[in-house]
């Protein structure tokens, strides 16, 4: 049960290699890094191409903005390190407790179902929520557990692997999650897909370090490219949307380099409407 707890409840070895990103800039510089391989790999591809249908380049504007936490928006290492610790001491504790009531007498067995269905009934919806839930019934709680962790794991990898670009991005909260929200099924997919290497003993920094390599492949296919600083204001609002989501989801697996819908740095672009409000409520 120890065992258990603390590979899939409290996830430590995930939790160390977070801490990371705290303590040397490493992850963040090997993010800009590949950003700039990124532009220059795309340049070099489409060389022979009408520069006027090219995308524009992510990083030279996108090094010009001054890094902060993305979740604090504070320079201070130790704040951010503070609140870092926090979120993670209350998951902990969250984890914890819905663990121990699953061996609650008599109710024990529906409480982990539950949690699954208040989970995912937010994120996929009734119908797929109540699945879940019944099927949970009759799964073995060491499934139920690993399910709902890699879940939840996958999940915070994610924002973890984005904190470079949110660093420099100011979103407020309202945006992050609006903006979360619209690339919800793609995010999924790449969490997970990285969450599963990251178990491999022993390889799981050096996946992790790739997982950060990889981000920024993906956030030039999931946003536009950045303004400079000074022409900044209104961008992460017109982020909120991702406006190419169906020209990069139809296109073929040998033509992802192609230009899908950005808009370049500085043309207008419509704000997201109540859509999203709606959802929220």
């Amino acid at each position: 049960m120890l065992f258990r707890s603390q590979n899939y409840v409290l996830q430590v070895p995930f939790f160390l290699m977070t801490l990371m990103r705290y303590i040397t800039p490493t992850l963040d510089n090997m993010f800009m890094d590949s950003l700039r391989w990124v532009d220059e790999t795309y340049q070099a591809k489409h060389k022979n191409d009408d520069p006027a249908l090219l995308r524009p380049p992510y990083y030279p504007n996108m090094k010009l903005y001054s890094t902060r936490d993305g979740s604090t928006h504070t320079k201070s290492t130790a704040e951010a390190l503070t609140r870092l610790l926090t979120r993670r001491a209350k998951k902990a504790g969250i984890s914890l407790i819905i663990f121990g009531l699953s061996y609650t007498p008599y109710i024990g067995r529906l409480v982990l179902p539950a949690a699954s269905f208040y989970t995912f009934n937010a994120s996929v919806g009734l119908g797929p929520a109540l699945l879940i839930f019944g099927s949970g019934i009759f799964l073995p709680r060491r499934y139920l557990v690993i399910f709902l962790q890699s879940y939840f794991t996958s999940r915070s990898l994610t924002r973890e692997l984005l904190e470079p670009y949110f660093s420099r991005i100011h979103f407020t909260a309202a945006q992050k999650k609006r903006w979360f929200y619209d690339r919800s099924g793609l995010l999924f997919g790449f969490g997970v897909g990285f969450y599963i290497f990251l178990r491999i003993p022993l390889l799981g920094v050096l996946i992790y370090g790739i997982a950060e390599a990889s981000t920024a492949y993906l956030i030039t296919k999931i946003t536009d490219p950045p303004p400079t600083p000074a022409q900044s204001v209104g961008f992460a609002e017109s982020q909120q949307r991702w406006t190419n989501k169906h020209e990069f989801l139809s296109l073929d697996w040998a033509n992802l380099d192609s230009h899908a819908g950005h808009v370049k740095a500085g043309e207008e672009k419509p704000l997201p409407s109540t859509y999203y409000e709606k959802k929220e409520l």
